[in-house]
């Protein structure tokens, strides 16, 4: 809500932004998780330690990089159609942060995790979606003000 409060001049001079706040921020936490419960999976395993941290971000994150390149095209192509070609890049180009930065960010949450010795299925899920979902919105807000100079 903080994030809203700071965007607030943002969202006033282009309220049409406010309807694609669910998608972005659902799809950031759905990416965010589901690099999340492949880590999980992965140490439960043994297929990874915490010594693999770098090589498995940039694996999740090169995921997440292609799902956003996919899911950001759809939303540019969605939104040029219904509204316009500027709009429709502010939500491609989200997508594709979004998507990325999640993919990190649940892949770094398991890794920590486990480190510090708490259960990574306990630990991820709740604390990825709230830091993707603030992290998401300040990227599409910096994205639009960018974008559509507001």
């Amino acid at each position: 809500v903080q994030v809203l409060d700071y965007f607030e001049d943002t969202l006033a001079a282009m309220v049409v932004l406010t309807l694609f706040v669910p998608l972005l921020t659902g799809t950031g936490g759905n990416t965010g998780n589901q690099a999340a419960t492949t880590v999980t999976r992965a140490i439960a395993l043994s297929q990874v330690t915490t010594r693999d941290f770098l090589r498995v971000i940039s694996r999740e994150a090169l995921v997440g990089l292609t799902l956003g390149l996919l899911l950001g095209t759809l939303g540019f192509i969605g939104a040029s159609i219904f509204f316009d070609v500027e709009l429709g890049l502010v939500i491609g180009a989200t997508l594709v942060v979004i998507c990325t930065l999640a993919a990190s960010v649940g892949s770094i949450m398991p890794l920590i995790a486990s480190k510090i010795g708490v259960d990574p299925a306990v630990f991820s899920n709740p604390f990825i979606s709230t830091v993707v979902d603030a992290l998401g919105l300040i990227v599409y807000f910096l994205i639009a003000k960018a974008i559509l100079g507001i």
